[in-house]
């Protein structure tokens, strides 16, 4: 790519471009067998992607959302109950707990991975919460409520600190669903287990969405929910169709939100490639880390926990400043991205929870000032030399007097 051609965020042309001939394959076996919703092509995915994610089983369904929405269902929240997660994620984390009928509420996140911090869950249940061991169930003092689920986000593409959030759990008796939809293959490594273990693999259940920009990503959307658990794996498989045990028999009032085969065929086909992408993305973060480290500039990149092997969905650095360094990178034909700039005690939606500005301070500090910056596969070397040239060239010029704190 040439010094002045543009530096996209993402790439979504070329790898489609690579995979052209086996991708239309899977649109004409389609229309050669009319197999649009259902069958082989999802059932084979499905066990695929259970498989690549070491779990027993893999449902598909139309979007991340209704993944997590399915899963907290199926491992039973019910209406009124309230369900932690963190403030800094995508709305719909949060639009699947209130649409499985319970109230989202939230747990600060660590100031260096930016994923739920174990501590402040500890503090939270231990402080704000009554366990009754008669029934085993915890209750909020404030809202009179039960708090049967705990959502850790595997944010950025690395997963959340697993151990303590599980063994928390154990004692209180919370179902543990992880939201997996920016980490397909990352891992985590289990002191607990002496192991290493996959995204999808930890909690009662998981969420993943194959949105086009996704690491694996469908042509459209798409979503799966990984579990051990046979009996959440067939509440699923009811929720996503209308609450069918079998045709026309309905256990339960479900929900239209199956997986097109035509998706399920394409996410089979890019599967296949999904170990190698994420290689490439963890060489491109260790390139960027490698530039920023020789550049004295007022910047923070990401940071790799010692327990865990991220696939950097997204390469997120602090920056002072952020909107002036973004304007000066988008000068030079640069694309970046906040996720996420308002966190979600903040948004409007939720302003009937009643949080104001510092209620989770490293949240709030840490929105103030991440940037995404371009990561895809096919990224060059020259392109990541270009991108960190022109951040630390801004970085300086727009603030080099302060330091960040976290």
């Amino acid at each position: 790519m040439s010094q002045d051609a543009k530096i996209p965020f993402v790439d979504l042309v070329t790898p489609h471009r690579e995979l052209q001939e086996e991708l239309v394959d899977v649109f004409k076996a389609a229309l050669a067998t009319a197999g649009f919703i259902g069958g082989p092509m999802v059932e084979g995915f499905e066990r695929e992607f259970a498989l690549y994610c070491d779990a027993k089983h893999s449902v598909g369904v139309s979007s991340g959302t209704d993944a997590l929405r399915f899963a907290l269902s199926a491992a039973g929240v019910n209406p009124g109950d309230v369900v932690l997660t963190v403030p800094l994620t995508f709305i719909a984390t949060t639009e699947a707990i209130s649409q499985a009928g319970a109230r989202p509420d939230f747990v600060d996140i660590d100031a260096r991975t930016y994923t739920m911090d174990p501590e402040k869950l500890r503090q939270y249940l231990q402080t704000q919460c009554v366990f009754d061991p008669a029934t085993r169930r915890l209750v909020h003092r404030t809202l009179g409520k039960p708090v049967t689920a705990v959502v850790p986000v595997h944010l950025y593409g690395q997963m959340a600190d697993m151990d303590p959030i599980l063994e928390m759990a154990e004692r209180y008796n919370l179902a543990v669903i992880e939201d997996a939809c920016q980490a397909h293959g990352a891992e985590y490594f289990s002191k607990k287990e002496n192991c290493w273990r996959k995204a999808g693999s930890m909690g009662r259940a998981a969420a993943f969405s194959f949105y086009p920009g996704k690491n694996l990503g469908a042509c459209g959307e798409g979503g799966a929910v990984t579990t051990d658990d046979e009996a959440i794996a067939r509440k699923v498989r009811m929720f996503r169709d209308h609450g069918q045990s079998k045709k026309y028999y309905h256990d339960v009032e479900g929900y239209n939100g199956r997986l097109d085969a035509i998706q399920a065929g394409i996410l089979r086909v890019k599967l296949k490639h999904l170990a190698r992408w994420n290689e490439s993305r963890r060489e491109h973060a260790r390139k960027y880390n490698e530039l920023f480290a020789a550049a004295e500039a007022n910047i923070i990149p990401p940071f790799e926990a010692p327990w865990s092997k991220a696939v950097y969905h997204l390469y997120v650095l602090q920056v002072e400043n952020r909107e002036a360094v973004q304007a000066d990178l988008a000068k030079e034909k640069i694309d970046t991205g906040i996720h996420y700039p308002v966190p979600l005690h903040l948004q409007k939606a939720y302003s009937g929870l009643g949080y104001k500005h510092g209620a989770f301070p490293v949240c709030e500090k840490a929105a103030e000032r991440i940037v995404s910056l371009p990561m895809f596969p096919g990224l060059s070397e020259a392109d990541q030399a270009r991108v960190v040239h022109a951040v630390v060239r801004s970085a300086k010029y727009t603030g080099p007097q302060n330091v960040l704190v976290v």
